[in-house]
């Protein structure tokens, strides 16, 4: 994933921006996993991935938003994230919150991710976040 932000953003830009990003990326998993409802995935008791919502709203309607869902590099492509996604979206609606939310990377290390959500009904809003070094 940040070797494909690195690639589309630049070597000064992805450091200023990333610059030590294996501990932010740990930080930013540890925190979601002790802050937010999270579900664990696992294979054979060892974790393999996991799914943390966020539960917000947009414009004053309820969301449940899947803030991070990951998969160990060893067993993705194995159906664990579309299961882990489909756990939080079955959470949200037996909440009752009437919408679900999540977010990725236009870049093309996310288009497995991007696949995923559409393929679980989810719909994409193009956005653009431009970065400059000065």
């Amino acid at each position: 994933m940040f070797a494909s932000f690195e690639a589309v953003m630049g070597p000064r830009v992805f450091g200023m921006v990333h610059p030590d990003w294996r501990t932010a990326q740990a930080a930013a998993v540890a925190e979601v996993c002790r802050s937010l409802d999270a579900w664990i995935a696992d294979v054979d008791g060892v974790p393999v991935g996991f799914v943390a919502v966020r539960w917000t709203e947009e414009d004053a309607t309820p969301v449940g938003e899947v803030e991070m869902i990951a998969v160990a590099p060893a067993h993705q492509r194995a159906g664990i994230a579309g299961r882990l996604l489909g756990r939080a979206v079955d959470e949200i609606a037996a909440r009752g919150v009437p919408l679900a939310v999540i977010g990725t990377g236009g870049d093309d290390g996310h288009a497995p991710a991007r696949a995923l959500y559409e393929r679980h009904g989810f719909t994409g809003l193009p956005l653009v976040r431009y970065y400059r070094a000065l």
